[in-house]
């Protein structure tokens, strides 16, 4: 397994890391059996890094992680290093009613989360999306009072922007910016990514196959289930997806030269932009994961980046990455 620092203050952890939100929550139906020996297969491979949210189900990511966790043995929980997101606020027929970055409330979620991981530290911590109420001078402020009291070790972002990375960094050493980016979602080339790496701050890239649609295995007459919430994503709708899928093949042209998958060639390339970015993959079967690392094996060249980039360009992707209601709660769209 190859291996990356998270900024300069952050963990080092393997170059690929596991999002596990899709065992849980917004996909439709997984298995839980299938999970945890996902999980398991992924810490046999060397993945260290694994990625949770304390509302993905609310709270049954969490408790699915620490059972796998559990049952993979005191070797494998030593190398794991656990990011949460934390802060946004449900109600029980699952819906979503803000975002809650006050100190009391900060702490208040970890140590929910200590218990559901059935850990007594957290890698990286991390509010899920910037509090509008809260400076986040404070937000970060209280979870640095969580390192101190050995909680937690390191402190994240998701999700803001150039100026909330700089005030947060005044305060307190950030490990990394968790943000989306692919190569149909790089907005944060323009500014976000210059000012994360003069500040020494890591990015774990999430959405690398923007949630399956540039894997290669998403077929253009698919019918999403009433528990997925791609439904509801623009770029998965009508015209868009079409346009979307239209990349997808032009990409699938460049991966068979190379021998490889559409997926190993998008998760390849957004390793190839740096290494102070580490790509989460969603697998949630062990066949998928086993493709994603198979990433690692695939070292792309200048003449390969130019091929991608030909395929598909910057700015190509045909739809915005979330519905304009979750869009307004983007620190990193402002």
């Amino acid at each position: 397994m190859q291996h990356r620092t998270l900024g300069t203050t952050g963990p080092r952890v393997s170059a690929l890391g596991l999002g596990a939100m899709g065992m849980s929550a917004l996909y439709g139906e997984a298995d839980r059996a299938e999970s945890i020996a996902t999980i398991h297969a992924a810490l046999d491979a060397g993945v260290t890094l694994i990625d949770t949210g304390d509302f993905y189900g609310m709270g049954h990511n969490e408790l699915l992680i620490g059972e796998a966790l559990r049952t993979a043995g005191e070797a494998a929980r030593a190398k794991a290093r656990i990011s949460v997101k934390f802060g946004a606020l449900r109600d029980p027929d699952g819906g979503w009613s803000g975002y809650d970055g006050r100190p009391a409330a900060v702490k208040n979620f970890a140590a929910y989360s200590l218990q559901r991981l059935g850990t007594d530290h957290i890698d990286v911590y991390r509010i899920a999306r910037l509090d509008p109420g809260v400076p986040v001078e404070e937000t970060v402020g209280a979870i640095a009072e969580l390192i101190e009291a050995g909680h937690v070790r390191h402190v994240g972002l998701s999700e803001v922007g150039a100026d909330t990375l700089r005030r947060a960094a005044a305060v307190v050493p950030i490990s990394d910016l968790q943000i989306e980016y692919s190569l149909i979602s790089r907005g944060i080339e323009e500014q976000i990514l210059p000012t994360a790496r003069e500040l020494g701050i890591g990015i774990t890239a999430y959405g690398v196959l923007s949630r399956g649609l540039i894997s290669g295995h998403f077929d253009r007459d698919r019918q999403l289930g009433a528990g997925d919430f791609r439904g509801m994503s623009p770029r998965f709708q009508g015209e868009n997806l079409q346009r979307n899928l239209d990349l997808v093949d032009a990409l699938r042209k460049v991966a068979e030269g190379r021998g490889a998958s559409v997926a190993q060639t998008a998760i390849a390339w957004v390793l190839a932009q740096g290494e102070d970015i580490v790509p989460l993959v969603g697998a949630r079967r062990r066949d998928r994961l086993t493709e994603a690392l198979g990433a690692l094996d695939l070292t792309l060249d200048a003449a390969d980046l130019a091929a991608i980039e030909e395929a598909v360009p910057a700015g190509a992707a045909s739809g915005a990455r979330y519905p304009d209601s979750q869009m307004t709660h983007l620190d990193s769209e402002r």
